[in-house]
């Protein structure tokens, strides 16, 4: 199994994106920054994931990721808003043992990673064609009740959360 330059180069540049928009995840000041970066991190898993051939994953990760999750830590930051966003993603004095954990954390992954036959994990054939087709069939089919009942969750607790904040802006107007 050869692989092109392009798949190479897509690699990196999606590897360099993810550890970038990471890093900039943790380090940014402003929340809302951080979760633009956050949605540009789960995006770039998407692209790496279309290079694997996984076009089902990537389209989840899209949506899941990127859209629901993004979306909805957006809407913890608008219910817990401060007066002044730049003090939202306060620095505190346990940078270096955050550091220091991360680093251990780091060299492990290392370690194990070294130490993985990774060469036999790789498939030998194809990824069968029509993977998408398949699981959407099943997800419609045979799976349709646990399907709807997560997206009725869902929607439940987004009604929930919208009830909870717009009962606090009626008392906050109540107040006044």
């Amino acid at each position: 199994m050869e692989t092109s330059i392009y798949t190479v180069v897509a690699f990196y540049g999606l590897a360099l994106t993810i550890l970038g928009a990471a890093t900039l995840v943790v380090f940014a000041r402003n929340i809302v920054h951080s979760v633009l970066f956050l949605a540009l991190t789960f995006i770039a898993m998407a692209g790496l994931f279309l290079t694997l051939d996984a076009d089902f994953i990537a389209a989840v990760q899209v949506l899941v990721y990127a859209g629901a999750v993004c979306i909805m830590v957006v809407f913890g930051i608008m219910l817990i808003q401060r007066a002044d966003m730049k003090a939202t993603n306060l620095f505190n004095r346990q940078l270096f043992t955050g550091g220091g954990v991360v680093a251990l954390v780091v060299a492990l992954c290392a370690v194990f990673a070294g130490r993985t036959a990774w060469a036999e994990m790789v498939a030998a054939e194809a990824v069968p064609e029509g993977t998408v087709q398949f699981i959407g069939a099943l997800l419609m089919s045979k799976y349709v009740i646990p399907f709807e009942v997560a997206a009725l969750l869902l929607l439940v607790a987004l009604i929930g959360a919208i009830v909870l904040a717009r009962d606090e802006e009626v008392k906050a107007d109540a107040g006044d």
